[in-house]
């Protein structure tokens, strides 16, 4: 037996405690083993909660809104990451994508056969399952995935109306691109009166860490637009059910992938990045409770629940190795619904730019781990830095007019460890990590989070090359953490990488590491030992032998790490040794090796200098790699712009 906080909405301040799950089954309604529920999700792309329903003054939402009347608004849904494939990925599989090697962005990674999207279990128990149309996660589908995926996928497509189903359909209209290009935008808000249309000067809900300029007040209002035409899609296929009768047998979820798609929120572990709408309503035949219409459920739940629960609603077992928990329940459920303590998430490499950072939330407050603190948190890339918000930013920094909240986003390094309290401090501004009021919190939530990273062995943490050699060894990234051979090896990971981040007290630590049997952790030890350097806080020359003796590594992951380190150091033979191993790193490495190698000489700036005639040829594409191997070309050409004074542009 289970309770959840939920709060009517005719009066959302007044929380009220109501059984939404009963064990006697004298409440429940009959239902045969034979009638199954239809399950519909409508599923968004790039929007926060600015919505009617969540509160939101200047939402046009009305259809969403009807549909949360008649269910459940859930307050405290997130989802495990702020961009789109990797959550995708945990979403169709209900597991973490630090979990399956999925957590960047993009990539391709391979699914071994224990694991498998929820939808297959729900075909092979007789349901018509489709998709229209977005998959996009990371890994190539299995057969019998879907029945239909496609642009025309449909359940009216099912072989007779006896047989239920489960249908996605997605809204790529509110998607970043959708703010920031002029086409776009106009085609999907084509069809909005004036009266949908909204004041960009009038918007009370724009965010203090934003420059407010009438561009960037232009892209948070093209937001608003393109969610109310999203609610116009909404209920375009809300009519579809009606017509077909279907209203009653069906229970609809609706739901976004990620927060709206800017600055500071897609990509990000913020809030504004991580909190998704997630509404739902269940066709009474299929409630475990007299009331869920029009209530509001406080509960937290991650986007990995999302594909449990749709099994357990369908009354099927939640297969092992499924991470999500089901939080709602059916007459035909075999698993009561499981309550949350926490959700997490997080952050890895974005298209060029690698940013280990991971998150972990209660009901009041947030903790966010920088694993690579040295890194800005605005590190150039080419897709954001598209769209006049960015824009604006960039050129309110070199104004000096930025908004004092946006202004720690542009200093070159980040706090190691971020605390936020939520309920005082929603657009999480001020960092409480450092507050000897919060020391209690600070340590339970970073316990949640080292708890975390070793129980679900976050690959994130395995540095890409490195992982992707060994999941072509193995067979998939989610066998690496889970070899025979080294069962330890997930905590000697995890200890290293938190040690390279905590500054000179760890660097015995650190060196030990450097001599670790694992070329993950030797990594971590040079990363740190790099790190140290690169503050200047330290003595180098005790360990300028050990990283000069790793330029020779077995491995190239670690020779590039190393040669960062080095380059940091100070030395100038030792300078012109690790320079001629990124050189030929670049020029001879594997895709990621030479990504990082990139990075590596991005970073160094001046020192950079006389390799430059390697980074040049470093532009050509590269056919033999992922997209052309463009991700590198990208940061060798930031980083000549940077050298040069010039404004080249690459795709």
């Amino acid at each position: 037996m289970w309770q959840a906080a939920i709060r009517r909405t005719q009066d959302a301040r007044v929380p009220m405690m109501v059984a939404l799950l009963l064990t006697a089954m004298s409440l429940f309604q009959t239902v045969e083993a034979g009638d199954r529920p239809n399950i519909l999700w409508l599923s968004a792309e790039d929007i926060s909660p600015h919505i009617g329903c969540y509160g939101d003054p200047h939402a046009i939402t009305p259809r969403i809104d009807q549909l949360a009347s008649e269910g459940i608004r859930y307050s405290n849904a997130f989802t495990t990451a702020g961009v789109c494939a990797p959550c995708r990925s945990g979403i169709i599989t209900g597991m973490y994508q630090t979990t399956l090697g999925t957590q960047h962005m993009r990539c391709q990674a391979k699914l071994p056969e224990s694991i498998r999207p929820f939808s297959t279990y729900l075909r092979e128990s007789g349901y018509f399952c489709t998709n229209n149309s977005k998959q996009d996660y990371q890994f190539e589908t299995p057969k019998g995935s879907w029945d239909q995926s496609s642009s025309k996928a449909h359940w009216r497509d099912r072989p007779d109306q006896d047989t239920p189903f489960f249908a996605v359909f997605n809204f790529t209209g509110c998607h970043e691109s959708g703010i920031e290009n002029d086409a776009k935008y106009k085609s999907v808000t084509n069809g909005l009166s004036e009266r949908e249309r909204q004041d960009a000067s009038k918007l009370s809900t724009f965010p203090p860490y934003y420059p407010d300029t009438p561009a960037a007040r232009e892209d948070w209002k093209r937001n608003y637009e393109l969610i109310t035409a999203l609610d116009h899609w909404v209920g375009g296929l809300l009519d579809q059910l009606n017509d077909d009768g279907l209203d009653e047998d069906t229970i609809v979820f609706f739901w976004s992938d990620h927060g709206v798609g800017l600055p500071r929120a897609k990509r990000w572990l913020y809030d504004s990045g991580m909190h998704i709408p997630l509404v739902i309503r269940i066709p009474a035949q299929f409630r475990s409770t007299d009331n869920v219409a029009g209530v509001v459920d406080d509960r937290l739940v991650s986007s990995i629940d999302f594909g449990p629960t749709v099994l357990n609603l369908a009354g099927l077992d939640v297969p092992e190795p499924i991470q999500g928990k089901p939080f709602l329940t059916s007459p035909l459920s075999k698993l009561a619904a499981a309550d949350r303590d926490y959700v997490y998430g997080a952050r890895d490499r974005m298209d060029e730019r690698y940013d280990i950072i991971r998150m972990v939330r209660d009901q009041r407050y947030k903790y966010i781990r920088n694993y690579e603190p040295l890194k800005p948190y605005f590190q150039y890339m080419n897709t954001p830095e598209k769209g006049q918000t960015m824009r604006s930013m960039r050129e309110a920094e070199q104004a000096g007019t930025l908004p004092e909240a946006a202004m720690p986003f542009f200093r070159g390094t980040k706090p190691t460890e971020e605390l936020y309290d939520l309920e005082n401090d929603p657009h999480e501004i001020h960092n409480l990590a450092l507050s000897s009021d919060h020391t209690e919190v600070l340590h339970r939530m970073r316990a949640a989070h080292e708890q975390w990273v070793t129980r679900t062995k976050d690959l994130g943490l395995i540095p890409e090359p490195i992982l992707a050699e060994r999941a072509s060894e193995l067979g998939s990234q989610y066998a690496v953490l889970r070899q025979s051979d080294d069962s330890e090896l997930a905590n000697r990971v995890a200890a290293a990488a938190l040690a390279a981040s905590e500054g000179p007290g760890a660097l015995p630590e650190m060196r030990a590491a450097l001599d670790d049997n694992d070329s993950a952790v030797r990594y971590w030890g040079a990363t740190g030992i790099g790190n140290v350097f690169a503050r200047g806080e330290i003595d180098k020359l005790p360990y300028l032998m050990d990283l000069q003796e790793r330029l020779a590594d077995e491995s190239v992951t670690v020779r590039v790490a190393a040669a960062r380190a080095l380059c940091h150091s100070g030395d100038p033979e030792a300078t012109s040794e690790a320079l001629s191993v990124l050189a030929e790193t670049l020029a001879d490495g594997a895709q990621w090796e030479r990504l990082q190698a990139a990075i590596v000489l991005d970073e160094i700036d001046d020192k950079a200098l006389p390799v430059i005639d390697s980074m040049r040829a470093a532009l050509e594409p590269r056919q033999e790699f992922y997209a052309d191997g463009k991700y590198t070309v990208r940061v060798i050409n930031r980083a000549l712009n940077e050298l040069n004074g010039t404004k080249h542009t690459v795709k």
